[in-house]
């Protein structure tokens, strides 16, 4: 007969305490209870009978206890019942203990040891087995979904390191709040940015003069529509035409958008890779760059154009008029911009650039047209400093008068006193300036009062007493 069958007929075997009550309370309050002599040898043993999976156990009887556990747990219960026997006051405290039995049989017990009255320990023991079983089910499952997680780790990082090795621009966009969940560096550098900047940011504000809701709705119908077809929007940062192809996929039962993003205008044969370098070109260089808009607010700014306006970031500036930097304010920005709005470009103005603290730098500016979709127009400045520590002092003392004026002065000398040599001097320079705004301004003589912060009637009146107002009408 087996030992479950051996089991079912008795679970109580050898010598417990005389009185019955007791012996049937012991058997009820515990999954096992064993009876040890002083010597730890096994006296008597019960099994509740709700714990059948712990088998017949009356073959221990007669037999050292600690030869019934596994080395590890013997020597536990050696202290504990050693001290338990050499001080009768000490306090029973639980202790849990591996059984081997038949060599290949184990189960874990937790066991309380108490004295009784003839000098014997009694054990009561409560199985482990199947809170064992349900740590072992837990830890197993556990290790499957740390394996589901290694895995669902991999395959994310294959789809990152193959989209963004990708050179096909794309984006998905979370379709309800329109914003850019994934994007790759290819479709970065078309929108004049990067990935890490652009990443998290709403789609329709990378392109200019769309709206969030119209822009959303028609990539939607795109996407929905029969024929492979696109949206057409310009890069709000560099004014690149793009034509954004949508796709609708569904991920984890939540709808993404997958847009293409294709080049539009003639700058698409110079690829990703001029793109590139001519963004780092624009970060790394010592003049500095600024993009207005057709009114000279600024739009884009590079660090070098920052650091000469002693600005912390792009938002100090940012939608502030170019005017609010020069040191002749709008007079300087009304002449480059119109000049650059009539020949395309112009180049070498000269101005002086006012910091926000104040300080000031003379520059040499040149001014570019900048065309976008839709007809609307911008500006792009590029401005170099050409300060007292970058410009050679003959150069600089020969800006304003010119060697012929200055000979006809150094001519008078002894031939008049001092006092109308000065005076003399100074119609000179006087002449001068007024020819070189007039110049500057290309004839345009309230810019020019405006320069020499003349009234326009004044300066018609010095126009005609240097002579000047014929050959600026004939000009």
């Amino acid at each position: 007969m087996s030992r479950q069958g051996r089991a079912r007929e008795t679970m109580t075997a050898g010598r417990l305490p005389e009185v019955a009550t007791v012996g049937n309370l012991v058997e009820k309050a515990s999954d096992i209870a064993v009876m040890l002599d002083q010597a730890g040898e096994i006296q008597g043993i019960t099994v509740n009978p709700d714990s059948a999976s712990l088998g017949c156990l009356d073959h221990w009887v007669g037999r050292r206890f600690d030869s019934f556990l596994t080395n590890e747990s013997a020597e536990k219960f050696s202290n504990r019942f050693y001290a338990m026997t050499a001080d009768p006051d000490l306090e029973p405290r639980s202790m849990e203990l591996n059984h081997k039995d038949n060599a290949t049989w184990e189960f874990p017990v937790r066991y309380t040891m108490h004295r009784v009255a003839d000098g014997g320990i009694l054990l009561f023991g409560r199985d482990m087995q199947p809170l064992a079983e349900v740590q072992q089910r837990l830890l197993r499952e556990q290790l499957a979904r740390e394996s589901d997680h290694q895995k669902l780790r991999a395959g994310q990082t294959l789809f990152r390191i193959v989209f963004e090795e990708s050179e096909t621009p794309l984006v998905v966009v979370d379709p309800e709040k329109a914003r850019i969940n994934e994007i790759n560096s290819a479709a970065a550098s078309l929108l004049g940015s990067t990935a890490e900047t652009l990443r998290g940011n709403i789609l329709p504000q990378a392109f200019d003069g769309r709206r969030r809701g119209e822009f959303m709705d028609a990539l939607r119908t795109a996407a929905t529509a029969d024929v492979d077809c696109g949206i057409e929007a310009v890069s709000r940062r560099n004014g690149r035409i793009l034509n954004l192809r949508p796709r609708f996929f569904r991920v984890a039962g939540d709808l993404v958008l997958l847009c293409r993003l294709d080049v539009v205008d003639d700058g698409a044969s110079a690829g990703p890779e001029f793109s590139n370098l001519l963004l780092s070109l624009y970060g790394a260089t010592s003049d500095a760059v600024v993009l207005t808009d057709a009114r000279g607010s600024i739009r884009e700014a590079n660090d070098a154009f920052l650091t000469m306006a002693d600005a912390m970031q792009i938002r100090d500036v940012q939608d502030q008029s170019m005017a609010d930097f020069l040191l002749r304010g709008s007079v300087d920005l009304k002449l480059m911009l119109d000049s650059a709005a009539q020949k395309g470009r112009m180049s070498h103005y000269g101005a002086q650039v006012k910091s926000a603290i104040g300080t000031r730098t003379p520059v040499d500016i040149s001014v570019t047209r900048l065309r976008q979709q839709g007809g609307d127009t911008g500006f792009g400045l590029i401005i170099r400093d050409v300060s007292a520590s970058q410009v050679p002092e003959a150069e600089r003392s020969n800006v304003m008068v010119s060697d012929e004026a200055m000979q006809n002065v150094m001519d008078l000398v002894g031939t008049r006193s001092l006092k109308e040599l000065v005076s003399a001097t100074s119609e000179v320079v006087e002449k001068l300036c007024i020819e070189t705004a007039v110049q500057l301004t290309d004839n345009n003589r309230v810019a020019a009062a405006e320069m020499l912060g003349l009234s326009r009637q004044s300066l018609y009146v010095k126009l005609r007493k240097y002579g000047l107002l014929k050959s600026a009408d004939g000009d």
